[in-house]
């Protein structure tokens, strides 16, 4: 048994426990020979913030602690004064972080991190002989570990967390962007920043292995620790950076193409969405090598296909005046890639490594009036390179518009892609029930990662006998609440919103898939795709509004726009665990059908009560529900208590149409709701420029209050006309920039 400490001694223990606490710079030491796998090391603890705590393990050499590595993934490469270092013989202490403890103990080296009042939060322990990593998986989800692997939540699973399309099931999964950032929803967080490494969630403790285990030094740690998931995010944004704001266009749909017959096609196809009013915004070009005739003369090509594009600048500015962007499909033809798109690049010496010589190859083309880029392939790219070409793509276009927002489409990224305003997408998976299913924890898991700006292909890239008009109006519902809104895939002609009543499914190309297979021809004269493509575009574009503010809140706080309802329900645990279904900014409610020949679809809604989107009818929530649903409906609802902006009906997002913006009132609780404007295109907002109306809804008195948000300003025009609704009752204001109040 320990004997009892005499006056003195627990005096000089008091000591060396407050000094970790109010340490100088260099904190405190501890001298003698620990190790991890044979290697001795240096213990470093620091406090990042009130919530997150970095521990580093890191070895030593010549008498001197290495240094962790940078891949690109953090915001900054300074996280403050080292609290605690700790050497050699390590005595069992407690070391106070701000609000956080860590009890450290050896035999094994343990660290036990708990809250100010002395609740364990989580129990890391390392394995002396290995440097493995254990730590406590507990009762509830594991989220987050990037794009694709085993969903939804993580418990239970092996991850080599190997990133590329062929990483974890491409078929159904989709490609693999492993980011280790895990989310324990009982209340903590981890991001292993260093070294890369494999999950095994399996037996009752959680292990991490170095991917090299002759190299598992050095390990560098940032833990969260917090009761509230909006704090967790936040801190996540902390460590990676936050989102930057994309252009307004790309909210709006895309619509991808492959092999083009000619020019006459590709200025019909834009006729023909105007002509139909199907609302749309970009079109993207596959590049040849990828597909028969693209857009350039072959794989890795900056020069046009002169059979599809005899006269590019003309052809741009033509597609222009109908008020669609065009972005081109390229790929880098490197396994590595350094430096950034403004490094000066030697004329005499092209180096297909430097991103400022790879960059110069855009700009011809960016010159004509290309709007965005479709950056694929890459899956050799190291973390470095990956994160060097997402910001690349960034920095790259602003060198000849530097007060426009670029856009790019990803095939690849990191942690911290995000600081580029990389979108992303799911990879070349199939046409398949499944599939579709799959993509709905995938979108939750890859947003609980930071990443915000992810979509898939709309009906799947690889085409296969389950491929049907019901699969492509189930995905295409579905795309319509994901922020990338965009078909893509082979036998193209059938991503067209019209494309399933032509009889034309376009080039099949499926000859190098295995399980690939033409559609059925008795499917391709289906007259209801269309009018219900029509519904959900629609109904995309008028909730614009709403999604442009989800974003702003997202760019700001770090919270998704995609979310899962761990987020706003973290003390119901059906709610944490349910993975098909989220919700789309903090109050609408989406619930994707993925049930072939479905009828009805089991909905769980948390505590409190909901209206149903489509019928405006009132559900008590904490409980599931049966909806029945037809082809042309998904299930969506509002939650009781929450303001939603629903504008005008536009073909494309910069249409001006004058009609009033109709702010919609689900009543029951008290609500407040940022409604969030700037130009849509340029930096301007960070000067100041952009409009904040801060709306709020006292429910006992009936009564919404709008004001002017702090930091902004009324935009032109001088007034905003606002309906607001609430239940049949509508009520016509003019807001001036001057609180308002509307009763009921």
């Amino acid at each position: 048994m320990p004997r009892n400490l005499n006056r003195r001694e627990m005096l000089q223990a008091g000591a060396v426990l407050c000094s970790a606490s109010l340490l100088p710079r260099e904190g405190l030491v501890s001298e003698s020979n620990s190790t991890i796998a044979r290697t001795d090391i240096e213990i470093q603890l620091a406090s990042v913030s009130p919530h997150t705590l970095r521990l580093s393990i890191l070895p030593i050499k010549n008498g001197t602690a290495g240094a962790v590595p940078s891949d690109g993934s953090l915001a900054r490469t300074s996280w403050g004064p080292v609290a605690a270092k700790l050497r050699g013989e390590i005595k069992p202490q407690t070391i106070k972080l701000g609000p956080l403890s860590v009890r450290v103990a050896v035999d094994p080296l343990t660290f036990k991190i708990e809250t100010h009042t002395g609740k364990p939060v989580q129990t890391l322990e390392l394995e002396k002989e290995s440097g493995v990593l254990f730590f406590e998986i507990g009762n509830s989800p594991l989220l987050g570990l990037g794009e694709g692997g085993p969903q939804f939540d993580r418990r239970g699973s092996v991850d080599l967390m190997r990133s590329r399309q062929s990483g974890y099931k491409l078929a159904t999964h989709g490609g693999r962007v492993p980011v280790p950032w895990m989310i324990g929803t009982a209340g903590w967080a981890m991001f292993i920043h260093q070294p890369l490494g494999t999950f095994d969630f399996t037996g009752p403790r959680g292990k991490f292995q170095s991917a090299t285990p002759d190299t598992s030094l050095p390990l560098d740690i940032f833990f969260v620790a917090a009761a509230e998931p909006a704090t967790i995010m936040s801190e996540y944004a902390r460590l990676t950076g936050h989102a930057e704001m994309p252009p307004l266009w790309s909210l709006g749909y895309q619509q991808s193409h492959r092999t083009l017959a000619g020019r006459d096609e590709v200025v019909a196809e834009a006729q023909t969405f105007r002509q139909k009013k199907l609302p749309c915004d970009a079109f993207i070009y596959l590049g040849t090598g990828f597909c028969p005739s693209g857009w350039n003369t072959q794989n890795g090509s900056f020069e046009w296909n002169s059979r599809v594009f005899p006269d590019p600048p003309e052809i741009l500015a033509e597609l222009h005046k109908q008020h669609f962007r065009s972005v081109l499909h390229v790929v880098i033809l490197t396994d590595r890639l350094r430096g950034r798109a403004h490094d000066p690049c030697p004329l005499d010496e092209f180096d297909e490594l430097e991103a400022g010589c790879y960059w110069n190859a855009h700009r011809k083309n960016f010159g004509m009036g290309v709007d965005g880029w479709w950056p694929d392939e890459g899956d050799a790219l190291d973390i470095s390179s990956r994160l060097v070409r997402n910001r690349m793509y960034w920095e790259g276009p602003q060198i000849d518009r530097p007060n426009e927002r670029p856009y790019a489409l990803h095939r690849n990224g990191y942690a911290g892609m995000q600081r580029y305003g990389s979108f992303l997408w799911s990879g070349d998976v199939y046409s398949t029930w499944e599939t579709l299913k799959l993509q709905v924890p995938i979108a939750i898991n890859t947003s609980l990662t930071g990443i915000p700006y992810w979509g898939t292909d709309i009906g799947g890239f690889v085409p296969t006998k389950e491929f049907t008009a019901e699969l492509y109006v189930r995905w295409f519902q579905f795309a319509a609440f994901c922020t990338l809104f965009r078909a893509h895939g082979r036998t193209w002609k059938l991503r067209l919103p019209w494309g399933w009543n032509t009889g034309d499914p376009g080039p099949v190309e499926i000859s190098n898939y295995e399980g690939a297979a033409a559609p059925d021809a008795s499917q391709l004269h289906n007259a209801q795709v269309e009018p219900i493509c029509r519904k959900y575009l629609e109904l995309r574009y008028r909730l614009l509004p709403y999604l442009y503010s989800a974003v702003r809140e997202c760019a700001t706080t770090g919270m998704p726009i995609m979310r899962a309802l761990w987020l706003h329900h973290p003390n119901d645990p059906k709610a944490v665990a349910c993975g098909d279904e989220f919700l789309w900014g903090p109050s609408l409610l989406v619930a994707p059908v993925v049930e072939k020949g479905a009828m009805k679809r089991l909905v769980y809604l948390p505590g409190g009560d909901w209206f149903d989107f489509w019928t405006g009818q009132r559900i008590q929530g904490g409980r599931e529900i049966t909806r029945e649903v037809d082809l042309g409906t998904m299930p969506l609802y509002a939650r009781a208590g929450s303001i939603i902006p629903i504008g005008p009906v536009k073909q494309y997002v910069d249409e001006k149409v004058d009609e009033p913006l109709t702010i919609r009132i689900h009543s029951g609780n008290d609500a407040a709701f940022l409604l969030y404007e700037d130009d849509g295109r340029s930096f301007d907002y960070r000067q100041g420029e952009w409009m904040g109306i801060q709306m709020t809804w006292n429910n006992l008195d009936r009564r919404l209050s709008l004001r002017l948000a702090e930091g902004s300003r009324m935009l032109p025009p001088v007034h905003r006309i606002f309906d607001i609704r609430l239940d049949e009752a509508t009520r016509q204001i003019k807001f001036r920039g001057q609180p308002v109040e509307v009763s009921f």
